[in-house]
């Protein structure tokens, strides 16, 4: 179900892309072509909810901005509260009195993963307040579920899409112009 919905849905697009993590790629997964569509989050954050509906879970965690959405949706499902970190000069931190308390048994939630690093971070946030990490949900994994997070993780589509480093990117060696979605929404 989830599968044809990113690719029916045209929120996975071909190009040539500038992606968050700063690599560049041939493909690029519009998560807003999804969220903007309430019926579908709500089913797509059904399925990830219900893969830890036994695991007593306190708190649901969302990193900004698509997390946001999908944290509030899956905590929904849960019949939980739900709390986003957000990045403030290059550092993933909680804000707007958002906290976690010692020993609360959080799911952690993104919508996008390419190197995983959104995830690590707030891995370490919650490891730092002494909470316990029940499990992760993403909705979309460009690794092709390559990133090992060390906990029980659900993805909603896996997918190895190939990025690269500037330097090294086929595209910008073939003058292809390079497209920066997202932040600036264009397309």
């Amino acid at each position: 179900m989830a599968d044809i919905q990113f690719k029916n849905s045209g929120a996975l697009i071909e190009g040539h892309f500038l992606l968050t993590s700063g690599r560049h790629s041939d493909k690029y997964f519009e998560k807003f072509t999804l969220l903007k569509q309430p019926k579908i989050v709500e089913t797509l954050c059904n399925k990830m909810a219900s893969a830890f509906q036994n695991q007593k879970v306190d708190l649901v965690i969302g990193a900004a901005t698509g997390g946001i959405i999908l944290a509030h949706e899956v905590a929904k499902n849960l019949d939980t509260n739900s709390i986003f970190a957000e990045r403030v000069g290059g550092k993933m931190m909680f804000r707007r009195g958002f906290a976690i308390e010692k020993n609360q048994r959080v799911l952690l939630v993104d919508d996008v993963v390419t190197t995983g690093g959104s995830v690590f971070e707030m891995i370490d946030l919650v490891k730092s307040a002494g909470a316990e990490i029940i499990g992760i949900a993403v909705m979309f994994d460009r690794s092709g579920g390559k990133t090992n997070f060390g906990h029980p993780t659900v993805t909603l589509h896996s997918e190895k899409i190939e990025s690269w480093v500037a330097t090294d990117c086929p595209l910008c060696q073939k003058g292809i112009p390079l497209t920066q979605l997202g932040r600036t929404g264009k397309l």
